[in-house]
């Protein structure tokens, strides 16, 4: 845990302000944190107290685009807090404006219940365990005594009971035995439950069922390699790994497509701003699109603000068991430090989140957000069948990914906020972890409520329910929202309106009020829903610019009317409900549909999305709008998704809808095009493929000892290598348009000689022993005209990116920035120094072949000649 220095706490002298951040969206950072600590700590001086919260309490929208837009004030750094003193019930809870250092709101809420920590979440493992009359149970159910560090318990909001209310702060204790620490415990729960007061810091009460069950004694499932290789190792395969999983590797040899300042992204004609919190994890704020040089609002504010994970047992006390993960736990508060190469995979930047201890002092996560990119496939493509095909387009694809994983006890997400090219937000949530169980008997009937998924294992039947929410600004501040449905036409077949039958169309509703939004997705329509822009109407269209949601895991809420869930989570009744956005301290911008406080409440009042619905007649038609979508999916277990879970998958997305003139990524270059013209004359036309841009796709099962990085067009006329020898090239080739590079011309390569030659041929690739001079044969033997790159020997690979800067974008070789015999570290204590020249990236860091680092600490005995341009 990464700690700044406290503050002093008794100072009497004038408190200097931390420095302000560059964007008033910024989380806040470590020395905000401790200043806000330092100023409720002597608040509260006189009381004994916990921090549960202090996070940024972002500008209202309108004081924010005053600053962004027209050059008005930056608006005033604001931290809301929340902490739990001794002696009171409640919570207290304020605001601090930390550049003037002094608390501007104050209150004690008083039947409420704050978030629940991770700290929290450990405590009450030790309270348990400590405990007398839980020991008993655990005797009862088969562990002794003096076995107690072997019982665990994933700690549970209580989520309501009506015995306690929200009088006292509790967590409900789901209980485990683990035979030993390294082992899953889900493998073996317990049949009791007791019922924690955080507060007291003790047991308030035990659950204990009518029918008694003692634990399993089966063999534990893991997942972990030491019980993998147990489970599956043999004499020939002693890991009990699959001997055929080969790694994938991404590679982005020139840098990333994105430019970062701070938190404010800029990547492929999007902008925006990166945020997170303890509550909500990842927002995308200030959201906007370049078309060509006009700049289009699309959304103020997108994040995930709620969920619910409601269980279908009706035994008590499983009815308690439906976490708001987010408005109980915080998906910023759970959030995992993220691993290169393993949670990310790639080129990665990643962000830290700041949270406040229970002391007051900044702890950090570090690697709590990971950026990166990834290849998305075909952007688009088009091929004319009349020359068979030759005539063609194809343009592939990159998108951009802002991911976190948050762990909510049992259950792992993984939640990925993609963006893509053309215009569309895709948010993909994959869920993994482990299934939360309960036990059962051997011949025990368990009803249709779960699964058996191990013997003496019982997995309850549950739904994963996330609500999105959507603060569209596309165009401006006054949107409207609606529904789009596919529907046949109303005319019958032979009518003068539908002669044939075949008519059909896209129905639009647009929500007048708040009752007309409250929706739910229609599968046989096909039902998608529109936010827009009703003043900005597209010139061909004459529709108006719009961004489609797209959502089909909709699941609706299973729960009947009247249940604990569907009172607590009133906003998963609907797939859709739209609200006017409220700007101004009083609605803090509407954000969590149960609630500030979630936990412990009874559902009962008017409070969150209920409050904001009201009766239903506010106007949300071409005014400032706010969208809750519900969407998850629902799950009945199976065998297969233990002892830990498979990723499921669900995702929706936003595509943009007549906001553009035309396709938004014909400026995307594409890796081949060839017209009509170009296929009669024989041209090459556009080929990126062609000049080694892409130099590790290759064919799945060619030789290894054959050459990959030959151009795609003189392989296709011809030319090909073999470990020992090349290949007649095809007569029809004009030799005279093929520069072969060469250490031993006398002439250097120029961008003059673009118009010279169509082809560049490299000769060495794969090293040999004793080694073949590729390069002078292909000099004897064809006469190709030969071009220098310099005196010093460099990669092929350098040797093609030289080329390629040279003859594509005109640069002179002396221009070009290289670093002569690099030393390379590829560990703490270990470097070598690389015997070639490379170019060097926008860091200054060498850019190195595929595979060099490896085999350097793989393979340091064997000849990297194989490398050597010949």
């Amino acid at each position: 845990m990464d700690r700044l220095a406290q503050l002093a706490l008794h100072s009497t002298a004038a408190v200097k302000a931390p420095p302000a951040p560059a964007h008033p969206l910024d989380p806040l950072s470590p020395l905000e944190i401790e200043s806000v600590s330092k100023i409720v700590k002597a608040k509260y001086q006189s009381k004994t107290i916990n921090f549960n919260t202090v996070t940024l309490r972002e500008p209202i929208k309108r004081a924010y685009y005053e600053w962004k837009e027209k050059n008005g004030p930056l608006p005033p750094r604001l931290a809301y807090y929340v902490i739990v003193a001794d002696g009171d019930s409640g919570v207290h809870e304020g605001v601090v404006d930390i550049g003037a250092q002094q608390l501007v709101e104050f209150k004690h809420s008083d039947g409420v219940q704050p978030i629940l920590t991770p700290s929290d979440l450990q405590r009450t493992e030790e309270i348990i365990r400590n405990d007398p009359e839980v020991q008993r149970q655990c005797e009862i159910s088969g562990v002794p005594r003096d076995c107690m560090h072997q019982i665990y318990c994933d700690a549970w909001t209580i989520g309501y009971d009506e015995r306690w209310g929200a009088s006292k702060r509790l967590q409900q204790a789901l209980m485990y035995w683990r035979s030993d620490e390294d082992v899953s415990q889900y493998s073996h729960p317990l049949d009791f439950c007791p019922i924690v007061d955080m507060n007291a810091g003790k047991v308030l009460y035990i659950d204990v069922p009518q029918r008694r069950r003692k634990v399993s004694r089966h063999k534990h499932s893991s997942f972990h390699p030491k019980h993998i290789e147990e489970k599956f190792g043999t004499k020939e395969n002693p890991t009990g790994f699959r001997q055929d999983n080969f790694p994938i590797n991404i590679t982005q040899p020139e840098g990333v497509s994105f430019n970062l300042q701070g938190n404010v992204m800029d990547w492929s004609n999007f902008s925006f701003h990166i945020g997170f919190n303890y509550r909500e994890g990842i927002i995308l704020s200030d959201m906007t699109y370049n078309s060509h040089g006009k700049v289009r609002p699309l959304f103020h504010r997108i994040s995930l603000c709620e969920m619910v994970v409601p269980y279908g047992c009706p035994d008590f006390p499983h009815q308690r068991k439906h976490a708001l993960d987010i408005g109980e736990y915080g998906a910023g508060n759970c959030t995992n430090p993220l691993s290169l190469g393993c949670d990310c995979k790639g080129v990665i930047h990643y962000m830290d989140a700041h949270f406040v201890a229970k002391n007051g002092d900044a702890s950090t996560v570090r690697n709590a957000i990971c950026i990166h990119e990834e290849d998305d496939g075909l952007l688009f493509k088009h091929s004319d069948f009349r020359d068979d095909f030759q005539t063609t387009v194809t343009t592939r694809g990159k998108k951009l990914i802002i991911s976190q994983i948050f762990t909510a006890a049992n259950y792992e997400y993984c939640i990925y906020w993609i963006l893509r090219q053309d215009g569309t937000i895709k948010l993909e949530v994959r869920l993994t972890g482990i299934l939360n169980t309960y036990i059962c008997g051997d011949n025990e009937d368990i009803g249709p409520w779960g699964t058996k998924v191990y013997p003496n294992v019982n997995a309850h039947n549950h739904q994963h329910l996330f609500s999105l929410r959507l603060h569209p600004r596309i165009d401006g501040d006054n949107n409207s929202a609606g529904t789009s449905d596919a529907k046949s036409s109303p005319h019958p077949t032979g009518s003068s309106q539908n002669m044939y039958g075949n008519a059909f169309y896209c129905e639009k509703n647009t929500f007048k009020t708040v009752k007309d939004s409250l929706t739910n997705f229609e599968s046989a329509t096909a039902r998608t829903w529109d936010m827009y822009n009703p003043n900005s109407v597209h010139p061909y269209s004459g529709k108006p610019a719009t961004y489609k949601l797209v959502s089909t895991f909709c699941s609706p809420l299973l729960a009947q009317e009247g249940s604990l869930v569907r009172k607590r989570a009133p906003w998963s009744a609907y797939s859709t409900e739209v609200v006017p956005y409220v700007d101004d301290a009083t609605g803090y911008g509407r954000l969590y549909p149960s609630g500030d406080h979630v936990a412990q409440w009874s559902g009962d009042g008017m409070r969150g999305i209920r409050k904001w619905i009201g009766d239903g007649s506010d106007n949300v038609e071409n005014t400032d709008i706010v969208m809750f979508h519900t969407f998850g999916i629902t799950h009945f277990p199976a065998p297969e998704d233990f002892p830990v879970m498979p990723t499921e998958i669900f995702d929706l997305q936003l595509r943009p809808r007549n906001l553009h003139l035309e396709n938004p990524v014909l400026d995307v270059k594409p890796s081949y095009a060839k017209t009509t013209s170009e296929v009669k004359a024989g041209s090459k036309g556009y080929d990126t493929c062609s000049l080694n841009v892409d130099k590790t796709s290759r064919l799945a099962f060619e030789s290894k000892d054959c050459l990959q990085d030959i151009p795609q067009q003189l392989l296709d006329l011809g030319l090909q290598w073999t470990t020992k020898e090349c290949v007649d090239i095809d007569e029809g080739l004009d030799k005279t348009r093929v520069c072969l590079l060469d250490p031993g011309a006398t002439i250097d390569l120029t961008p003059a000689d673009k118009s010279k030659f169509d082809y560049f041929v490299f000769g060495g690739i794969l090293g040999q022993h004793p080694k073949i001079d590729r390069t002078g044969i292909l000099r004897k033997k064809y006469g190709f005209a030969g071009r220098r790159l310099g005196e010093l020997q460099m990669t092929t690979d350098t040797a093609i990116r030289t080329t390629q800067r040279i003859i594509e974008t005109g640069v002179k070789f002396d221009d070009i920035k290289f670093l002569d015999y690099p030393e390379i570290k590829y560990n703490k204590y270990e470097s070598t120094e690389m015997p070639f020249r490379y170019i060097v990236d926008s860091n200054g860091e060498p850019i190195l072949p595929e595979g060099m680092l490896e085999l350097i600490k793989h393979d340091a005995e064997q000849s990297i000649d194989d490398l050597l341009l010949e």
